[in-house]
């Protein structure tokens, strides 16, 4: 009989990591001031008491990543369900510069990522798989489901203990983020007045309660259904959809042969973002049949939703954390540290640099909100920005939403342009390396242009969406 707990025995372990984080951080007030979020404590308590350290809890760690790939499609498939309140048109300008700079950062990240582990594969690390560069960005800007899940895929093409290492990679984002953003926070508050950085206009704010919305009963009692029930049926079948789609794009990839596999391994790992486009264009449908009249009850329930991707994350990172593997770190710290030192010290800078340049209001808790993003996720980025914004006075938790939603469509790319990396190891070709980043740099060139002009236009009050017409 005890083999029939073994699917929710790791559920259960990470439930109580977490109970015991909640308890440690309500009792030590170091844990508070540091703004340490609980899953992350959670998940390093898991680190300390499985198998890798202590050797108290036995853990899973197959059992752990298939947990970690999958709440991650449940968490954005829940955010994207949500419906969202119409915003001022200053602020969806904001939205769109907050996905351009997420996008931005992925694609530095992954230059900057890519560049170190070629000098290293080619230079004092021969065995070095020389697209191991690439994890930083999925690891730094995109979290640990993401990370597990590409280097999960690319461990066949010879990247050895990749999901492991893209967690690796993924924690030292949560430990940049935790260790370097507080006193970016505390420097940032300081220099505010000798930047000349304060607001130079008050527009209407959406307030936090506007994104994590009160709970209102949707469902009618006739249907003799619950809320959460009816929920977790629509993000089930956004995920049927999703692997549905998933498969039918790999059948169709096939006649490619060896680049059309690795291109459809990668849809695998980024199923999360197929998922999300499915989730959107179902809340669009909703939305239309909504006006329409044709559906008189509002199924999605944006409190329920919220609350579902938020679980998601949590148990997601504490799983991420507990799976990390102290042998995998054995054989592998050098480039882990080089790359994620590099990554770490230019994503501080160039945030900084960014920020300042393309917004208008609220630029210091932009500058926090967006390294907590571009080194960990969005849990870490409220935790850091609650510091500073602990009214919800700015619109940046609203940009940091819809931007994610912006970078998205702009993502898709990647995933061909890794293909192709992949490719140039697998086929023994460098010169595709090459390829790969001439398109990475002429892709940022290109975003980053756009931005600049974007960004002056909004500042001179011109109209940023003819900036490109100039």
């Amino acid at each position: 009989m005890e083999e029939i707990w073994v699917p929710v025995k790791e559920f259960i372990f990470l439930s109580l990591f977490l109970v015991v984080a909640i308890v440690l951080k309500r009792k030590i007030g170091f844990l508070q001031r540091f703004l340490i979020p609980t899953s992350i404590i959670g998940g390093f308590i898991g680190l300390i008491l499985g198998s890798e350290v202590l050797g108290w809890i036995q853990l899973d760690i197959d059992t752990l990543g298939n947990i970690i790939y999958h709440l991650m499609a449940v968490g954005f498939i829940s955010v994207a369900l949500k419906e969202r309140p119409s915003v001022p048109v200053n602020h969806r300008r904001d939205n769109v510069n907050t996905g351009l700079a997420i996008m931005t950062s992925y694609l530095t990240q992954g230059i900057i990522g890519f560049i170190l582990s070629l000098v290293m594969a080619y230079t004092f690390l021969p065995r070095l798989f020389p697209p191991f560069g690439l994890l930083l960005p999925l690891g730094f800007a995109q979290g640990p489901g993401q990370a597990y899940s590409i280097g999960t895929t690319w461990e066949e093409y010879g990247l050895l203990d990749g999901g492991n290492i893209g967690l690796f990679i993924a924690t030292i984002g949560f430990l940049w983020a935790i260790i370097f953003g507080i006193p970016l926070l505390n420097i940032l508050v300081r220099k505010k007045k000798q930047w000349g950085l304060e607001d130079r206009k008050k527009v209407i704010q959406l307030k936090m309660n506007d994104l994590e919305e009160k709970h209102t009963e949707n469902i009618p009692k006739t249907m003799v259904l619950d809320s959460i029930s009816v929920q977790v049926a629509l993000i089930g079948t956004v995920y049927l959809i999703t692997y549905l789609t998933l498969r039918g794009v790999s059948l169709a990839l096939a006649p490619l042969g060896e680049y059309g596999a690795i291109v459809s391994d990668l849809l695998w790992g980024f199923h999360f973002v197929v998922a999300t486009i499915f989730a959107i264009l179902t809340r669009v449908i909703l939305n239309g049949l909504k006006r329409k009249n044709w559906l008189r009850i509002k199924y999605p329930d944006n409190y329920i939703l919220q609350r579902i991707s938020a679980g998601s994350f949590d148990f997601m990172i504490v799983a991420a954390i507990a799976a990390l593997s102290m042998a995998t770190l054995k054989e592998n710290w050098i480039p882990i540290v080089i790359i994620t030192t590099a990554g770490g010290i230019f994503t501080l800078v160039y945030t900084v640099y960014l920020c300042r340049r393309i917004y208008d209001n609220y630029i210091i808790e932009h500058i926090v909100g967006l390294y907590g993003q571009f080194t960990g996720t969005v849990t870490t980025s409220m935790a850091l920005l609650r510091e500073i914004d602990p009214d919800s006075e700015s619109n940046v938790p609203e940009n940091l939403v819809l931007g994610g939603a912006v970078a998205l469509p702009l993502g898709v790319p990647l995933m061909f342009i890794m293909g192709l990396a992949i490719k140039g190891h697998t086929s023994q070709n460098p010169l595709l390396y090459v390829y790969s980043l001439i398109i990475f740099s002429l892709y940022l060139a290109a975003i980053l242009i756009y931005l600049m002009i974007r960004s002056r236009r909004m500042k001179t009050g011109g109209n940023p969406d003819t900036a490109l017409r100039s």
